[in-house]
């Protein structure tokens, strides 16, 4: 799967992300590739090219809003055109996700209703919550980064005040899914917002 969407790069700047770039990276490179390539076929008058491994992490250094995260992922799916490639890069996403502890993957982590067994720990910093996950399925593991990059790192309030029904329509993933997949995402959503409502709670 990922093949087609790295040929899709190769056909816009005949070259290939740099060697032992992370898969965040690689996704990010591959994203601004397809820019360059549209704006050869002149659809766009953004020029943006290939670039180094220290600029892509320059530009990952900051903390985005949740609206921006999602503008970003919305940019990169949009870029990425068909499906085959956005499930490639969701895939990716879930490659840079921090091995999850064996203390974690216990049967009160994992949430139910999803096509593999997927694990969602959180502890409280400063006042935000930040979450940690994995699972046995590269897809399912690619969903709940994706969640992460959004909900990671925020606060109890910011968390359910974020619509990510409308979020997740905006990106289409829910439509792309099986029913099962889609069902399992919206419950991987309903446990983060668990977590926030019992934060809020114990303020």
């Amino acid at each position: 799967m990922r093949a087609v969407a790295h040929r899709r790069v190769e056909a816009g700047s005949d070259q290939t992300s740099p060697p032992g770039e992370s898969a965040k990276g690689r996704s990010r490179y591959r994203r601004l590739s397809v820019v360059h390539e549209r704006n050869c076929l002149g659809t766009t008058g953004k020029v943006v090219v290939n670039v180094s491994s220290a600029y892509l992490a320059a530009m990952t250094d900051s903390n985005p809003t949740i609206d921006e995260t999602l503008a970003e992922l919305v940019e990169s799916f949009d870029l990425l055109g068909d499906w085959e490639s956005r499930i490639g890069y969701v895939i990716d996403l879930g490659k840079d996700l921090e091995p999850l502890p064996d203390a974690d993957r216990i049967e009160v982590n994992k949430v139910p209703g999803c096509a593999a067994q997927v694990w969602l720990s959180q502890k409280r910093v400063d006042g935000h919550l930040v979450f940690y996950a994995d699972s046995d399925s590269a897809l399912s593991k690619g969903n709940i980064a994706l969640l992460l990059q959004l909900y990671s790192g925020r606060t109890p309030d910011q968390i359910l005040a974020f619509d990510a029904r409308a979020a997740l329509d905006r990106l289409g993933l829910p439509q792309a899914l099986t029913r099962q997949r889609a069902n399992g995402l919206n419950n991987m959503v309903g446990r983060i917002r668990e977590a926030a409502l019992a934060a809020t709670a114990s303020d």
